[in-house]
């Protein structure tokens, strides 16, 4: 757009030479010509295109020599081509043309072309000032863009770390439990019984009985503790990697896109399942490679099985009958297909909560 304004003024001035000519038809055919080489040289945007409308100009300037008076914007178009030949020649046949006739148009034109030096001279400046912003300011996108993507990327093993660290932490809460207070309720269950056993007084029997029950519920209670803190403590992840690292059948590669809050009898389900078809693939199937989906959506929990083999067995197994029993127990569907290779796709809806 500065290069239209640009060629615009320089027209405007290119008029003031009506002050030492006269506007005639000569004249607007010339303005026409001029308005058509500026025209074309700036949509067309070719160097080869420009050399020859150059060239053109050129030689009709030396058969009519009022087209000069655009000298400045055909300089102009020069300049920004970096046509060195064509402004020699521009400048020879105004000397040779202009000069002898009318010194005064040609200092006149001189000026003109001093002003399109100049013109032409801030305009180049300011696109390169302009390319290096834009190039500046990719740049710093792209680097916003890579820092958000690094923050992200930390703050997602910030958070799975957390969560390790947690289940870790419900583990080691269990191993305490069942080590200490598991084993002092189980002497006290053993010593309260061999009391008992030994008791001669008929008014502590039922004392003794009581303190028995209230132990044993309490060992209960602690049991359910421990086995509710070991499940929650269950990692899918990492249960998952241990078995696909320990599939050396063929090539595996698993998918893994699971949130941290997951149900503990979608953590089961999914670990048997998987040990399953694994398990049916080294037994019944040729399969050279293995994929493994394991992903969360808004509404459900996705698991998907495939190879690229062959059954060698029907699928009415007893394998493929637990998977789909543990499926429908969570309200899941399970499909099988057998074309091109061997799929088993499982959804389990998630419970409103």
């Amino acid at each position: 757009m500065k290069r239209i304004l640009d060629q615009l003024v320089l027209l405007i001035f290119s008029f003031t030479t009506v002050l030492l000519t006269q506007m005639d038809t000569a004249f607007v055919i010339s303005f026409l010509i001029a308005v058509i080489y500026i025209s074309a040289n700036y949509f067309i945007g070719s160097r080869s295109f420009h050399l020859i409308t150059s060239a053109v100009f050129i030689v009709l300037a030396v058969f009519f020599p009022v087209l000069l008076a655009f000298l400045p914007s055909v300089l102009y178009n020069c300049l920004w081509y970096k046509n060195h030949i064509g402004m020699a020649a521009l400048c020879i046949v105004a000397i040779c043309r202009i000069l002898p006739d009318s010194p005064p148009l040609f200092l006149l034109l001189v000026l003109g072309s001093g002003i399109s030096l100049l013109l032409c001279f801030q305009t180049d400046r300011h696109e390169q000032l302009e390319l290096r912003f834009k190039k500046t300011r990719d740049d710093s996108t792209e680097l916003n863009l890579l820092l958000k993507e690094k923050n992200h990327a930390l703050l997602e093993k910030q958070d799975y770390e957390v969560y390790t660290a947690t289940l870790k932490e419900r583990n080691r809460i269990a191993r305490e439990i069942h080590d200490n207070v598991g084993h002092m309720l189980t002497r006290s269950i053993l010593m309260t019984g061999a009391i008992r056993m030994v008791n001669k007084n008929p008014a502590l029997e039922s004392s003794l009985l009581q303190l028995e029950e209230t132990l044993n519920t309490a060992m209960t209670n602690v049991r359910e503790s421990v086995h509710d803190l070991h499940d929650e403590s269950i990692n899918l992840k990492e249960a998952l990697t241990g078995l696909t690292d320990a599939f050396t059948f063929c090539p595996i590669h698993m998918d893994y896109d699971m949130g941290y809050d997951v149900p503990r009898d979608i953590k089961y389900s999914f670990i048997t399942i998987i040990k399953e078809a694994l398990n049916n693939i080294i037994r019944h199937s040729n399969a050279s490679d293995v994929h493994l989906v394991v992903r969360e959506h808004p509404g459900l929990y996705q698991l998907i099985i495939e190879d690229n083999g062959t059954a060698k067995t029907g699928g009415n197994g007893l394998g493929l009958t637990n998977m789909k029993d543990r499926v429908e127990a969570l309200s899941g569907t399970m499909q099988l297909q057998t074309k091109n290779g061997y799929r088993i796709f499982i959804t389990i809806p998630k419970k409103e909560e």
